[in-house]
């Protein structure tokens, strides 16, 4: 059993918590996730590490509800425990694995959409750890949807929050502060990662590929079963194949096919469009899902 340490409501329908896992929070890095199962019968759910503390053994998680599972996840209690916590799972950041004397060398702008804050917050603070200071754009639609910003604002090199309604900070798109720092201000930027629902982050390639800035995202927000056997996170990156969960989940932005990955996304959500998708897929279609007898 892993128990809850902390319970916090950060937003509308949005949920932090902090688990019990020693072994998870030993070895984890930014950019990769876990995966929590309530109980025995419940559902497999992946989520991303959003921080972690070696010391005193534990992780946090930062989920919205968008189902059964997530609403009775929300449900649990400080003391209340997850029956399984598996990870970290998926590829860590690569920036992790350069020399920190030529990431110094170099100018990164992080941009997080709605809950994508989580998965970017962990990666801006291992920046500052090792003596980097990054810019990073926080979006969100409205000023109550806003998550982590004393956390970001405290690991941040520049902090520039939008929302779309304008009900705090700047108002617009995380798009158009991109172009204010680049066009207006004559920022550059040597790697864009961004993280977040996959129409913003779709937007955010077209912009930065038209700017000329290499851009990476993470495909999370597809995942299913997280372990590469659904299928559910299959995505055309370049000419390739690719499973968010088991290659992934950060892809170079500007090779992803986001159209593919949506659309595909929204057929696999009912049973008719998972046989669909077994015939198209033919021999390179994965069943672990269960549901559409690609696994027989």
């Amino acid at each position: 059993m892993y128990k809850i340490r902390k319970a916090e409501k950060l937003a509308e329908n949005i949920f932090l918590m902090d688990v019990e896992a020693p072994r998870i929070a030993k070895s984890c890095e930014p950019g990769q996730f876990l995966i929590v199962k309530m109980d025995e019968k419940g559902e497999r759910i992946p989520l991303t590490i959003c921080d972690y503390h070696r010391e005193d053994g534990t992780v946090t998680i930062v989920f919205q509800i968008v189902g059964a599972s997530t609403k009775k996840m929300a449900e649990l209690q400080a003391g209340d425990s997850f029956r399984d916590v598996i990870g970290p799972l998926g590829q860590a950041s690569e920036f992790i694995h350069e020399p920190a004397a030529e990431l110094k060398e170099k100018k990164y702008l992080f941009v997080a959409g709605g809950v994508g804050t989580a998965p970017v917050y962990p990666q801006v603070k291992w920046m500052k750890e090792n003596g980097i200071a990054v810019d990073v754009i926080v979006g969100a639609k409205t000023k109550d949807l806003l998550i982590l910003e004393d956390e970001m604002r405290a690991v941040a090199g520049n902090l520039y929050i939008t929302t779309d309604d304008g009900s705090y900070e700047r108002k617009g798109m995380v798009t158009e502060v991109i172009k204010d720092l680049v066009q207006n201000q004559g920022k550059h930027y040597d790697q864009v990662v961004a993280i977040g629902p996959m129409i913003m982050m779709k937007f955010v390639c077209l912009l930065t590929k038209e700017l000329g800035l290499p851009t990476i995202v993470s495909l999370n927000p597809i995942m299913v079963d997280g372990t590469g056997m659904c299928g559910a996170c299959r995505v055309t990156v370049g000419d390739q194949v690719k499973f968010a969960c088991v290659d992934g989940p950060e892809f170079d932005g500007h090779l992803v096919n986001f159209d593919e990955a949506m659309k595909r996304q929204t057929i696999y959500k009912t049973q008719e469009g998972r046989a669909m998708l077994k015939l198209q897929e033919g021999d390179t279609h994965h069943g672990g899902c269960g549901h559409c007898g690609g696994d027989e």
